[in-house]
């Protein structure tokens, strides 16, 4: 459960930082708003798949 939540605030943060980087560039709250909506959520996706990846991974000294 604690990957799962990490993962969402990760998101969010994620997501606040697409749109202010996307606005800043562009001037538009539309296109800074579904780029801030899409390209986190495939990210999302990608650094849970890779937490779990590494979860499988032995420690080494």
């Amino acid at each position: 459960m604690r990957d799962f939540i990490k993962t969402l605030t990760f998101a969010v943060t994620h997501m606040v930082v697409a749109f202010a980087v996307v606005f800043a560039l562009t001037g538009s709250m539309i296109i800074g708003g579904l780029v801030a909506l899409i390209e986190p959520l495939a990210n999302t996706v990608a650094y849970f798949l890779h937490e779990k990846i590494w979860r499988r991974i032995p420690e080494t000294a």
